[in-house]
């Protein structure tokens, strides 16, 4: 596999063409169709022969960067955190897989959570409350490592770690392995229920609104990082010259579809008497960069500009209705695939 980019291609709500950002769809605009991933594996590009798909979870992404087993994997920066936590905390091993780009998808926060019955508002006062009554603090979590580098900052801070520095990794409802300190319970979902029905003191949770977080009758202590699906890398790929290549193509391409997402190419014809108000007009509205895209004729100039369909300063249908006023004719409005400013926007 050396001349051929492995790229882990997240299972799950990522692979369901109506959930997670419609990354197939992204994969497919970018030049890299694939087949198969639709259906749960196994994942082909169909019309390039140097990429790789390799099927897996997220949670799992962050491990494999680390161990040579994939270059590229794409993941949501909390699971990526989680194993590089995981193996800080409980192996005493440093891995630095590298985020590289986000793709823009995928916005969760990961937060703490306790009942709302408590008075208390922040991590630290309830782990004051909790200290003062309990040797054992149990905590549920589908993220075990990132509950435990949370709680052990806050109790950092309040001054108990010392006495409560011993932490414990379990399944849910497993005897606990310390006599004093954090189990954390890794769960599989529904937190809230654990916490609703007395299950642990406290939790992590992932969340986009926070709804069914408040149905639970929970509330919100803290938030420990704003999470989004991004391109990760092993960084040793960087020191191979066929990789290097391989990626700084296929993240030049996915830059070229994320950056023209909600923008739109205005193509119109305007008389060579009437330019000098529609520059004046696109210059005054930042409607072009150095300068505007233009071809010249006898009798008629063609622009060209780039526009963003949501801006709600200066809406599309007004930049339209603005310059056809100034004499544009024939506008088109072109959907917008892909655009790339230069090779620089990926970073090396």
């Amino acid at each position: 596999m050396q001349d051929k980019l492995i790229i882990g291609m997240p299972a799950g709500s990522l692979a369901n063409p109506d959930r997670g950002g419609n990354l197939i769809d992204l994969l497919e605009d970018a030049g890299f169709k694939t087949s198969g991933y639709e259906n749960g594996g196994p994942s082909t590009f169909k019309t390039i022969d140097f990429l790789y798909g390799w099927d897996g979870r997220p949670q799992e992404f962050g491990s494999q960067l680390s161990i040579n087993e994939l270059d590229v994997a794409i993941a949501g920066d909390d699971w990526i955190q989680e194993r590089i936590l995981e193996f800080e905390l409980e192996y005493g091993i440093s891995i630095a897989p590298e985020r590289i780009m986000s793709l823009h998808r995928g916005n969760v926060r990961i937060v703490g959570i306790i009942d709302g019955d408590n008075p208390e508002e922040t991590i630290d006062d309830y782990l004051i409350k909790l200290c003062a009554e309990k040797d054992v603090l149990v905590m549920v979590s589908e993220m075990p490592y990132l509950g435990v580098g949370w709680v052990r900052e806050a109790l950092k801070r309040i001054g108990k770690l010392d006495e409560y520095k011993e932490f414990s990794v379990q399944k849910y409802k497993t005897p606990p392995k310390i006599k004093k300190g954090v189990v954390i319970y890794e769960t599989w979902g529904k937190t809230e229920a654990k916490i609703k029905n007395g299950g642990a003191d406290f939790g992590i949770e992932i969340t986009q609104s926070g709804s069914a977080i408040r149905n639970y009758g929970l509330k919100i202590v803290d938030t420990l990082i704003n999470s989004e699906t991004s391109i990760w890398i092993n960084p040793e790929i960087k020191q191979h010259p066929v990789k290097k290549e391989l990626l700084q193509m296929f993240l030049l391409n996915l830059y070229g579809c994320i950056h023209a997402e909600n923008k739109v190419l205005l193509v119109f014809n305007v008389e060579t008497g009437k330019t000098a108000g529609i520059e004046q007009y696109m210059e005054s509205n930042n409607l072009f960069g150095n300068e505007p895209t233009v071809s010249s004729g006898k009798s008629f100039s063609e622009y060209t500009i780039q526009v963003e369909c949501d801006n709600r300063d200066l809406p599309l249908a007004k930049i339209r209705f603005e310059l056809l006023k100034l004499g544009a004719t024939n506008l088109d409005t072109i959907p917008l695939l892909s655009s790339i400013p230069d090779t620089g926007v990926i970073g090396f």
